[in-house]
């Protein structure tokens, strides 16, 4: 008897001795991570240049992609792909970046003769889609370059503003291109059926309708007045930019016929949203060189600057509950935008909000 009650303790200890050997060295791998992090930022400047972005070597017209003299010129393909404003993939610090880097890198500095946007995204937040645009115009302006667009299969609402500032747009046989408008929402009430299953909630606000459009309460009649203005701000600001620089395009058409309906690539050509289409990524390219007065018979460098991303800012990121000892709760109602978009006033053309499933 005595034996057993020996061989259970042995059992028992022997389990308990490998439960903390393993809880202790995930605690320890975690803190490992941590402190390299920490370590890794104290040495790191956020303003140094050459570290926020990784340099791609793309094929010329030739298809050649070696690496041609220092002093040859370079033309800086952008792509312009997703979601604008994804942080740290297509918002205006990633864009930033490129730009920043494109001026001060090594590698390109005073070599830069031309910018083409490649272009594959619905839109975007209003507030990212107008920083970008804005720091590629002001980038052409004060280096005094061409910027073309080639769109290589949707520029849609944000995309369409972003490429504002290119000098010209192509956009291949089987590009989509338009939706100029301007969205915020869906917002979705729960109200009654938090009810029906005895939920409650209450916000504790301070400031006129501070809480307008929350789904834990019945919503006022006309509550959504105060978004109106600012929404039709945001519109005739983008229909003043896009028109003036796709000057075909009718800005009378554009709001009262057009709206925020998307086109093929020929008819955007004919309504005036994108100046060729059916067009190849060669031409784009031939023509934004041509443009900017670079010798095709002689070397010449394009190149990409992709941002950066940290395995171990990622983990972090990820890992971030388990080190605030916080978890987040989300109620999926259907919108799989990332709640950085979700949230905000968006240029942004969604088909399935377009058309919603049956």
């Amino acid at each position: 008897m005595v034996a057993m009650e020996v061989i259970r303790e042995s059992i028992f200890v022997s389990a308990l001795r490998s439960f903390c050997k393993v809880f202790f060295s995930m605690i320890g791998l975690f803190l490992a991570i941590f402190l390299a992090s920490f370590i890794y930022s104290l040495f790191t400047s956020p303003f140094e240049t050459g570290d926020q972005t990784k340099v791609a070597l793309l094929p010329d017209l030739n298809g050649q992609n070696e690496l041609r003299p220092l002093h040859s010129p370079a033309i800086l393909q952008i792509n312009i792909q997703g979601v604008i404003g994804e942080m740290g993939k297509l918002d205006t610090k990633a864009i930033e970046n490129i730009l920043v880097e494109a001026h001060n890198n090594m590698f390109l500095k005073g070599r830069i003769k031309g910018i083409l946007l490649r272009v594959n995204t619905p839109g975007g937040t209003v507030v990212d889609s107008d920083n970008i645009y804005r720091l590629l115009k002001t980038f052409k302006e004060k280096n005094n370059i061409p910027i073309f667009g080639y769109v290589d299969g949707l520029c849609a609402s944000g995309g369409m503003y972003v490429t504002s500032s290119a000098d010209k747009l192509y956009a291949s046989p089987t590009s989509i291109v338009g939706s100029v408008g301007v969205i915020l929402g869906p917002f979705f009430n729960i109200y009654d059926t938090l009810g029906k299953v005895g939920v409650q909630s209450k916000t504790l606000t301070r400031g006129l309708d501070k809480d307008m459009m929350s789904p834990f309460r019945a919503w006022k009649p006309d509550e959504d007045a105060p978004f109106q203005p600012v929404m039709t701000f945001f519109y005739h600001r983008f229909v003043d930019l896009v028109t003036g620089a796709r000057t075909r395009l009718d800005k009378t058409k554009l709001v009262e016929e057009y709206g925020a309906k998307i086109f093929d690539g020929p008819e955007a050509q004919r309504l005036g949203y994108i100046d060729v289409a059916d067009a190849e990524y060669e031409t784009a390219l031939r023509d934004l060189l041509t443009q900017a007065n670079v010798d095709l018979e002689k070397p010449y460098q394009v190149v990409s600057l992709e941002p950066r991303t940290d395995w171990y800012s990622s983990l972090v990121n990820n890992a971030s509950g388990l080190f605030s000892g916080k978890i987040e709760h989300v109620i999926n109602l259907g919108d799989k935008r990332s709640p950085a978009i979700r949230d905000q006033f968006a240029y942004l053309f969604d088909p399935a909000m377009s058309f919603p499933e049956k």
